[in-house]
């Protein structure tokens, strides 16, 4: 009779103790949130600068009058341009799907945006007015002016041939190569073997 009372009472205690740790309001309880390793990474390179190229171009801007001479009424401007631009890969936003990682985390697929190019750097220093001739009413109008040396156009132009430059200098596809080599190495670095990186046009 003493044994069952005993073990009856351990019944007790135990279903005690057991309820109280389920109903306790100071217990702690853990849960487990893993976060995309693999995507967290990559979104913590951001903005990949991959790749820069310097150039140089002349600018031959030409302004004259159909009825008037040069003499009196033109302005011829030789400017040459030095700049650069930047080629970079965003891996800052990309989306949940961007990465694919296979069930023994040995393989793994990125999909990321193409290269972009910034807007071209101009480098003030480097770049100058090589020759400029003006006509007569144009030099008149250069003393009145409040801004005689305003040569904005110029530089916009060569702005613009610069960034056309860029773009057929194939500076985008040497980004992707280096930003795809410089991924590679951190992949490998967290244990990924098969590597496959994609770039792809925005939807």
């Amino acid at each position: 009779m003493l044994a069952v009372l005993l073990a009856v009472a351990v019944l007790l205690a135990g279903g005690a103790w057991l309820a109280w740790r389920w109903l306790n309001p100071f217990g702690e309880r853990t849960s487990e949130r893993a976060q995309p390793v693999v995507l967290q990474s990559v979104r913590d390179l951001g903005r990949f600068e991959a790749a820069t190229g310097e150039f140089q171009v002349v600018v031959d801007l030409e302004k004259d009058a159909p009825f008037l001479p040069d003499s009196i009424k033109g302005r011829r401007t030789l400017f040459v341009g030095v700049g650069s631009v930047d080629a970079y890969v965003d891996f800052s936003a990309l989306p949940d799907g961007a990465i694919t990682v296979s069930r023994d985390r040995s393989a793994v697929t990125v999909r990321l945006p193409r290269a972009r190019l910034e807007k071209p750097n101009l480098d003030n220093e480097r770049s100058y007015v090589f020759a400029e001739e003006r006509g007569l009413l144009d030099r008149i109008g250069d003393l009145l002016s409040s801004s005689p040396n305003d040569r904005r156009e110029v530089y916009l132009l060569a702005e613009r041939k610069i960034a056309e430059a860029a773009e057929s200098a194939g500076l985008r596809g040497r980004a992707e190569q280096n930003a795809k080599t410089m991924l590679e190495g951190v992949l490998r670095t967290l244990g990924f073997t098969r590597i496959e990186i994609v770039f792809e046009d925005p939807a």
